[in-house]
């Protein structure tokens, strides 16, 4: 039927791939610092023990592999098959498959992952932590090369970055007056708590740039993400707003891959004729030759996502 159509999107074939093998590098990473800092800080003679931490619960609600056991062994385990499956991922070898393949992949990710943080307790209470475990579910739904991206989980990721975007705008408004009255800037560069190499050009930075900053700040965060759900070129456009405000606070701190992550998720708002307008290198149709018909299974299974998450 013509109207089933309709939830094929085969001009976001760019967005696909960079949203699968971006979230799978995060993930790479994010396993690669566990696996070098868990130890220390949650190991079996960490400042934290887990095995203390999970003998104080008579039934843990929070999932994870390290219910009934726990070692350092079977941490490095964990994180070692975290390596090599998001690592798979970056190389898009599992979306050659049919779509069923990447699925389990970006779902193995988020036991495993799930597994840590639940178990992380201080370490691991941050919300790019959960992002990032929210953002390796929903992705594992775009499905593979052998069928067009599914519009409604993009629609989905694309309603993850807006309740990122503008729910960190909504906490400066709401936090401290100093976002108000536009002076948030003369401070924030000195004092957060993970200055990157820049932070000190860009605190010296003139009085009424920083000004300017905030207002600039505040329209990309409580204006632009509205724009997210307009049609193209437009949804594009303001993905483009949030993906250099990210950049230019990658540039300015450190924020772990919180921002990371939110450009790559800012990349299911960007269709390939719009990256193509950008960046006349990149196909703008890159679908073009390809004879992908999505069985119905599988957009059952996306539907279910959809309504599910």
């Amino acid at each position: 039927m013509d109207w089933l159509s309709w939830f094929d999107a085969p001009e976001y074939e760019l967005a696909r791939q960079v949203l699968q093998r971006g979230v799978a590098a995060l993930y790479f990473v994010a396993f690669l610092s566990t696996l070098n800092q868990f130890p220390a800080l949650l190991g079996e003679r960490g400042l934290l023990p887990v095995p203390e931490f999970l003998a104080g619960f008579s039934r843990l609600r929070r999932p994870t592999l390290f219910r009934w056991r726990y070692s350092d062994g079977l941490l490095r385990t964990v994180c070692a098959a975290g390596l090599v499956v998001s690592a798979l991922l970056v190389a898009g070898i599992p979306q050659l498959g049919p779509p069923w393949v990447p699925l389990l992949a970006f779902l193995a990710l988020w036991l495993l992952y799930m597994s840590i943080v639940n178990v992380g307790q201080t370490f691991y209470g941050f919300g790019w932590e959960m992002l990032l475990l929210e953002a390796g579910f929903t992705v594992g739904f775009l499905g593979s090369n052998q069928t067009d991206p599914p519009r409604t989980i993009l629609i989905l990721i694309v309603w993850l970055v807006f309740r990122l975007e503008f729910g960190a705008g909504m906490i400066k408004i709401r936090g401290g007056r100093e976002w108000r009255d536009l002076t948030a800037l003369y401070y924030h560069h000195e004092t957060q708590p993970m200055p990157g190499p820049l932070s000190r050009q860009a605190h010296l930075l003139p009085r009424p740039l920083h000004r300017i900053e905030v207002v600039g700040n505040h329209f990309a965060q409580l204006v632009v993400p509205f724009f997210l759900f307009a049609p193209q070129p437009v949804a594009g456009v303001a993905a483009g707003v949030v993906i250099v405000t990210q950049l230019w606070l990658v540039a300015s701190g450190n924020f772990a891959w919180l921002n990371w992550i939110a450009i790559v998720l800012a990349f299911s708002a960007v269709s390939d004729p719009v990256a193509h307008a950008v960046v006349p290198a990149i196909p703008a149709d890159w679908h073009a030759g390809t004879d992908r018909e999505t069985p119905p299974w599988w957009l059952a299974v996306t539907l279910a996502a959809t309504v599910l998450l």
